[in-house]
């Protein structure tokens, strides 16, 4: 349960070293991503926000992904007269200890300056990269975390109950495991927070679900889509269950929210519903963002669950992409790391899996990459929120 980590100055470990390019506004992005494609097939990957309006919440989660285990250098790509504060990201970037340089566009002499900028400054950077210290990591220092998407009526059966198993091992390993969708633990949060370490816990993440329904009513869309009924799914509670069953039977040691890191090891649910009433700007539910806020507490790589087929990656950090309809893994088995589907099959039991996924969560760490990237998905969203702070409920001593 030993391999190499990329060592940082604050002490944490990753498990890639990847120099991100960073857009602070929509119009800056072209130029981001034309100096990214200059470098496929490299550890460079392109990620931003689009807003022009500051939003407190983009700028947490900015900085917690700049300063990622998993991010070894930044390259800051700025218009120049957004409203990201970029000479903060980059002075917390700068104390970090990784190489850091920004762009601002409308200073470098418009598009083909800048691009030209940044390209040379990632060539040299990526020399400097391979110096960066490695260091022995093992399972106790692994942040998992797991979402699901295009659910179907084999995902509760198959996919997210061996994730469940996959969880149990993990923490009893001594690791750290998130997992979330609190509107799709609708129904379920008497159950649910029965497993909660302690009474002050249990109505925190009953309350984080009640907040969710609440959510979803005002926004007038909840969290059941019409290609989940299209695979059998019939009720926001039967979803539920399922997506609930990734959790595993683990004591659930604290509620956290995007960008909080787990204070020490072991099973957290992560509320991404914002604080308050819906604003202009608010999302509605969103695979990829929610990986992203999960990568924002530390998740080293996630295990993303599917029954219709999702196909996408992230970003950052690296996605194990785990099957549960054997139908879809024969149709997309360039795009599947793990076939639960056998479940179903007769062919294995949801312990075998489990420890499949188990094992892979090992291999993946130790530098083996996923389906997605090698077919080099990086996708990458991050909106506008709002959050409250964390009450001392929510993370027991």
């Amino acid at each position: 349960m030993q391999w190499k980590g990329y060592l940082r100055q604050d002490g944490r470990k990753g498990i890639r070293n990847y120099i991100l390019v960073v857009y602070l506004v929509e119009c800056a992005h072209h130029v981001a991503r034309e100096i990214t494609q200059q470098f496929k097939g490299a550890p460079v990957q392109l990620i931003g926000f689009s807003g022009c309006y500051p939003n407190e919440y983009a700028d947490r989660i900015m900085n917690a992904l700049c300063t990622h285990p998993n991010a070894g250098a930044v390259l800051l790509v700025s218009l120049g007269c957004e409203s990201f504060n970029r000479s903060r990201l980059a002075s917390t970037i700068e104390a970090s200890g990784r190489p850091v340089h920004t762009i601002v566009i409308q200073e470098s002499g418009g598009t083909r300056r800048s691009i030209d900028e940044g390209v040379s400054w990632i060539q040299d950077t990526l020399e400097q990269l391979q110096n960066t210290p490695t260091t022995p990591m093992s399972i106790e220092e692994l942040i998992v975390g797991t979402v699901c998407g295009g659910s179907d009526a084999t995902s509760g059966i198959t996919a997210n109950p061996a994730v469940g198993r996959a969880f149990n091992k993990l923490i009893a390993a001594g690791g750290t495991a998130i997992f979330e969708e609190t509107g799709e633990m609708i129904g379920l949060e008497s159950i649910m927070s029965s497993r909660a370490v302690t009474p002050e816990l249990a109505v925190e993440l009953k309350q984080s679900v009640v907040k969710a329904a609440r959510y979803y009513t005002l926004m007038g869309h909840g969290s059941f889509a019409p290609g989940n009924a299209d695979g059998g799914l019939t009720t926001i509670e039967e979803k539920s269950m399922g997506a609930y069953s990734k959790s595993g039977d683990s004591v659930i040691s604290g509620l956290i929210k995007p960008g909080d890191r787990p204070h020490k090891p072991g099973l957290y649910l992560m509320d991404v519903v914002p604080d308050g009433d819906p604003k202009f700007g608010f999302p509605n539910i969103n695979d990829n963002a929610e990986i992203v806020e999960m990568i924002a507490s530390g998740c080293h790589l996630i295990l993303f669950t599917t029954g219709r087929g999702s196909v996408v990656g992230s970003a950052l950090s690296p996605v194990i992409k785990i099957c549960a309809n054997p139908h879809t893994y024969q149709k997309l088995q360039e795009d599947m790391d793990i076939n639960a589907g056998t479940i179903l099959e007769g062919k294995a039991g949801l312990d075998a899996v489990g420890q499949e996924i188990f094992a892979m969560i090992q291999q993946v760490a130790s530098g083996q990459p996923t389906c997605s990237e090698q077919l080099g998905h990086q996708e990458f969203v991050l909106t506008y929120k709002t959050f409250l702070p964390l009450g001392p409920s929510c993370l027991p001593a």
